[in-house]
């Protein structure tokens, strides 16, 4: 395993937004599925000892993915996102939200736009996130930001037992 991998994680709260930049040893296609397809999503998303369980997901513009974090003694999270505009293996979108387990969401949620590129067999994934208030982001921001680098570790050696480097 490389470490020479870009990991840039960037917080600018003028424009209430997050910006991750982060660089893969795999192959776009698995990367994108790593982000898109559901069973793949739950085996690194949730930051350990938390496992991510998702109840439904329609990979589609207007469609969407209902899932929820939950930790080792049963407290269920759950987020409702909506793919707003999907380019395939290069960029999607989508709202999210947390929601109750019944599928109202909270009030202010956040808006995703991940970018997708290749080169020499490592992709580069960018994500920008920004926080319909500044009150939300500060204050998912430190359990966020620890929780998201936790995340893409996870997904980093997903990908290499994927794909077999």
């Amino acid at each position: 395993m490389t470490n020479n991998l870009l990991f840039d994680f960037t917080v600018d709260k003028s424009t209430k937004t997050v910006f991750i930049t982060r660089e893969f040893d795999a192959e776009l296609s698995l990367v994108w599925d790593a982000f898109t397809k559901a069973e793949l999503i739950d085996q690194w998303i949730a930051p350990k000892p938390m496992i991510a369980k998702t109840k439904y997901q329609d990979f589609k513009v207007g469609g969407k993915r209902f899932y929820a974090m939950i930790s080792p003694d049963g407290n269920e999270r759950w987020a409702l996102q909506e793919y707003t505009s999907i380019t395939p293996k290069t960029n999607f979108k989508m709202k999210n939200a947390f929601a109750d387990k019944d599928e109202n969401p909270e009030l202010h949620g956040s808006e995703w736009d991940h970018t997708f590129s290749e080169q020499n067999g490592t992709t580069k994934v960018n994500i920008s996130i920004y926080n319909e208030s500044l009150e939300r982001l500060e204050r998912i921001l430190d359990g966020f930001t620890q929780g998201m680098k936790m995340s893409l570790s996870n997904l980093e050696n997903l990908l290499a037992t994927l794909s077999k480097k």
